[in-house]
């Protein structure tokens, strides 16, 4: 079982490491992917990528070598990574669907709301905030004596198994770090949907069925990577304790930390044409130019 483990979450980590490592290179290298909506899709695929490389080699590490340790220090880099991470994902999706608000709702104004300095600033801005919900979060966790063992039944350093070790939990401390974290969530939660609810009107009120379908494959993608992080990060934090079990809580945290990184390059990029031409000019390049040195080689 401990092989079968290492070898599924290799596979699913190369997954996430090609197609994020495609998608991030391509939007890189093309010209004409540097516009507001690939840009932000290049942070997405960096979060997927740094999001996936916290938990997953820790835990492949473990199963090939049945150990079952990690420092306290280590817990604690991977607690603040994980929390600023996924964070920072949730409010760069919450600014993806500005962006396609924009596209399509105000297209003539697309180049003046989205300029080059408003990406960067919106983007260093989600960037930051997901430090600062790190931040209270870790500190809040590590601040309390944990007196109860030392064994969290998990795969990785998960803030809700590390509370349970402790034996003077703070409800009022942990109260004000958890009232920001959802302030900011609930919001963002809510900005989407309204957002998404001028865009619809907007696109069904489209005279051509061409442009609906355009409209619709420029949202879809996107729609369906944001129910997949807030249905992954609701059923791990409001599930009721008393359907709670380690089988239940393994499976859920691998659902929220591992699967989206790997199934968001496939969500992007196959109803995404520029992309998908972009990583294939990039799969062609890269087989020809390493065809053309092994060719060298042997002359």
């Amino acid at each position: 079982m401990q092989l079968l483990h290492f070898w599924l979450f290799l596979g699913i980590y190369l997954t996430a490491l090609v197609g994020n490592g495609l998608i991030s290179t391509a939007i890189a290298c093309d010209q004409r992917l540097h516009t507001p909506t690939y840009f932000f899709l290049l942070n997405l695929a960096l979060l997927d990528l740094g999001s996936i490389s916290t938990t997953v080699p820790k835990a492949m590490a473990n199963a090939l070598w049945d150990t079952r340790t990690i420092s306290y220090t280590a817990c604690v880099v991977q607690v603040f990574l994980i929390a600023f991470l996924l964070s920072t994902e949730f409010y760069l999706l919450t600014v993806m669907s500005y962006d396609r608000f924009v596209a399509i709702c105000k297209p003539l104004h697309y180049g003046t709301l989205l300029g080059s300095r408003a990406c960067a600033t919106v983007a260093a801005a989600a960037w930051s905030t997901g430090v600062l919900n790190a931040v209270l979060h870790t500190a809040n966790t590590f601040s309390l004596p944990l007196c109860r063992g030392n064994t969290v039944e998990q795969i990785f350093c998960e803030i809700p198994h590390i509370l349970k070790l402790s034996c003077s939990y703070s409800y009022l401390r942990n109260l004000s770090v958890m009232t920001f974290s959802v302030f900011f969530f609930v919001g963002c939660f809510v900005f989407i949907v309204l957002l998404y609810a001028q865009i619809f009107r907007a696109v069904l009120r489209m005279l051509s069925a061409q442009g609906q379908h355009k409209a619709f494959s420029a949202c879809l993608p996107h729609l369906a990577v944001v129910s997949i992080c807030i249905s992954t990060g609701l059923s791990t934090y409001l599930k009721p304790p008393s359907i709670s079990s380690p089988a239940m809580d393994l499976s859920v945290a691998v659902l929220y930390s591992v699967v989206p990184p790997a199934v968001n390059p496939l969500i992007n990029g196959m109803r995404n044409r520029a992309l998908k031409d972009a990583i294939w000019k990039l799969l062609l390049w890269m087989f020809f130019s390493h065809h053309k040195d092994s060719s060298s080689l042997f002359r």
